[in-house]
């Protein structure tokens, strides 16, 4: 055999099509995904035989999600951002950080689309510590401020949360086009999307904030709002008796639990699922069909 033969050519010649042609067959054969959709498919069937659990296969495909959302999709929007104003001093904002719990406040000159860094709330006690002893006059709330992120609505989650690992920041303000501030988000809230909810003993299930409306005129619904609730806030009249949350009214429209991205028209309003599991539906993005074929045509 010559030496020709014993290694095969690397210059892109006729050799090259027959082992691409085997590499698709083998492909076709092994039934190897060609897909994402195929791969999540592979991936359900490997959880249905037990090869994975059901916590595995959630997070495998937060992954996959991840890297397809964009910040719009999971930021705090601008009316539910809780801020401290630098022109108060610290006692008069400290029953706002004893009431929402948060670790991180974002801090405004006077208003939200003046953010001038953003607040940890452990620092407080150096301030307070200096008050006891005190001793105030050398206390500069600069000192301790911490410098704010900015990124914009439409940056993917799945670069975000790499931005987050290398400056060790845990939150970033949100801004629209215009370059106003249209919320915050934090790196639980990437997390989340792959581990599912982090609750603490601070978290509340609070129903006022289970359908947000978005800067583009969209609404961001929580799949296990009650079709009741639904009903009274977009003023329709879906039909509760089969299923109670708006989660299983989409779930039955489609026949199956879905992916992120699927959509479906019921009554009127396109529901698009922002994120599922192998389980359930978690939150939806609603847009009334009238308002959709209106931006279509424009």
């Amino acid at each position: 055999m010559s030496k020709d033969e014993d290694y095969p050519s690397s210059n892109g010649g006729a050799e090259a099509s027959p082992r691409s042609l085997l590499e698709r067959l083998s492909q076709a054969l092994l039934g190897e995904p060609s897909n994402r959709r195929e791969l999540v498919h592979v991936l359900r069937d490997a959880k249905s035989r037990d090869l994975i659990t059901s916590d595995a296969l959630d997070m495998i495909e937060g992954v996959m999600h991840v890297s397809e959302m964009q910040v719009r999709d999971i930021m705090v929007p601008r009316a539910q951002m809780d801020v401290v104003d630098k022109n108060q001093k610290p006692e008069e904002y400290l029953p706002t950080v004893i009431e929402t719990a948060h670790s991180r406040f974002p801090m405004v000159d006077g208003d939200k689309d003046k953010v001038v860094g953003i607040l940890l709330a452990k620092d407080l006690l150096s301030y307070f510590s200096r008050k006891i002893q005190g001793d105030e006059s050398h206390f500069d709330m600069s000192d301790i401020l911490r410098p704010a992120v900015f990124v914009p609505e439409s940056k993917r989650l799945n670069v975000l949360l790499r931005e987050f690992r290398a400056s060790r920041n845990h939150m970033a303000i949100v801004v629209d086009e215009y370059g106003g501030v249209a919320g915050l988000v934090t790196i639980e809230d990437v997390l989340e999307q792959i581990v599912g909810e982090i609750e603490d003993e601070h978290d509340v299930e609070e129903e006022d904030i289970a359908i947000m409306q978005r800067n583009d005129g969209a609404y961001v619904v929580k799949a296990l709002i009650p079709l009741e609730e639904f009903n009274d806030h977009f003023k329709t009249n879906y039909s509760d008796e089969a299923v109670d949350t708006v989660g299983g009214m989409v779930l039955t429209a489609l026949g199956h639990v879905p992916q992120r991205g699927e959509k479906t028209v019921i009554g009127g309003y396109e529901f698009e699922v922002l994120r599922a599991d192998s389980r359930r539906v978690h939150l939806l993005k609603v847009i009334p069909v009238a308002d959709q074929l209106q931006q279509a045509t424009k």
